[in-house]
């Protein structure tokens, strides 16, 4: 335990004045063997602290400590070789990556899964962003006219990463519990292709819902969007609601086919349009989520095709309307997009700016 020199001198003024060094210990906070081996050191050498170590000297400076956590946490780097690089190229200090693991260990900046979504090139940000300004000044009000729509695919089998075992840890295993680590318990089989899946889809608004369909015998084409869906199910459904009611759908390619534009023209149904790759701004993404686990939850678990579609229908059925309505935040959603892409861009300008500095002649 390393202590300051004025700890030291505390011990070392207790113990002259005839405290024994057991009882210093309570009163300092520190062991038997500490005390110790500051009275031994001070009758030694006279000396309240150590002598100086012979250790390897620290190869970077406060500047560079700080340049190597700026840019990982700033800047779109993912590993500590990209940040040694950069620590080379700038201040023209080659170290490991040991020790940029290091000064970010000592910064308190560990490793994390990085989050997931669809790949954003600048037109997909900026038709985001024009279509987050166009509608951030919409009301609850006008949000209910509109209908969500959306297509899932849920397979018989999935591994989606959040079951968890309990085991001992590893280095810790016993010879007779080396098998505990692959018992059937703490193993999660995969099934090739999940066993087979079924894509379905719905229809949300606030205050009502679609029937769910389960598209079968192939797959989801042109046509069979306008006859099984539109023409079934999306013409129904807005014939019941308020009017001026907006259907929206995404870019999938069965619904931006000169088919569908045709039919949606004749049929005169009003569409939003949609930015391309924008998953997040669709309320009726979270309650697929929640549909996948409350099928996974169900006992006995779906065997077989025929109980996965069963139980996809029924839990669309019991999922309160309330709960939709809850998930339908669009002003929350518009909100942060707002802020994420103007907060990326107003940093992607500033670290321009600062490379242009650092590298002009």
């Amino acid at each position: 335990m390393s202590l300051s020199p004025e700890e030291c001198t505390r011990i070392i003024t207790m113990v002259q004045e005839g405290r024994s060094q057991r009882s210093t210990t309570g009163t300092v906070g520190v062991s038997l063997s500490t005390v110790q081996r500051v009275i031994q050191r001070f009758q030694k050498t006279g000396m309240n602290i150590g002598r100086p170590g012979n250790g390897r000297p620290r190869c970077t400076t406060v500047r560079e400590d700080r340049f190597i956590v700026s840019n990982m946490l700033k800047i779109d780097i993912l590993d500590a070789v990209q940040v040694r690089n950069s620590l080379q190229e700038v201040h023209h200090n080659n170290v490991s990556s040991d020790t940029i693991l290091r000064r970010l260990r000592e910064a308190d900046i560990k490793r994390y899964r990085p989050a997931n979504g669809p790949k954003l090139l600048r037109e997909h940000r900026v038709a985001r962003l024009r279509f987050a300004r166009e509608h951030i000044r919409w009301t609850d009000e006008d949000w209910s006219r509109v209908i969500f729509s959306d297509e899932s695919r849920f397979c018989l089998f999935t591994n989606d990463g959040r079951r968890r075992v309990y085991r001992r840890p590893a280095p810790l295993l016993r010879v007779s519990d080396d098998s505990s680590y692959y018992r059937q318990a703490c193993f999660e089989e995969k099934v090739p292709f999940g066993g087979g899946s079924i894509m379905v889809w719905a229809g949300i608004s606030a205050e009502s819902r679609a029937e769910l369909v389960v598209i079968e015998n192939g797959s989801l084409t042109a046509p069979r969007y306008v006859e099984e869906i539109l023409n079934e199910h999306v013409g129904p459904f807005l014939v019941n609601m308020v009017a001026h009611s907006i259907f929206m759908q995404d870019n999938a390619r069965p619904h931006s086919a000169h088919l569908v534009n045709a039919y949606i023209q004749d049929v005169d149904i009003t569409r939003m349009e949609w930015p391309a790759r924008s998953p997040d701004l669709n309320p009726i993404e979270h309650l697929w989520d929640e549909i996948g686990r409350c099928v996974k939850q169900r006992s006995p678990a779906a065997a077989i095709l025929r109980e996965l579609r069963n139980a996809l229908v029924e839990e669309w059925s019991n999922i309160d309307q309330n709960r939709i309505r809850k998930v339908n935040s669009m002003a929350h959603r518009l909100n942060e997009v707002i802020r994420a892409i103007t907060s990326s861009w107003r940093k992607y300008n500033v670290l321009k700016c600062q490379k242009s500095f650092l590298f002009a002649d």
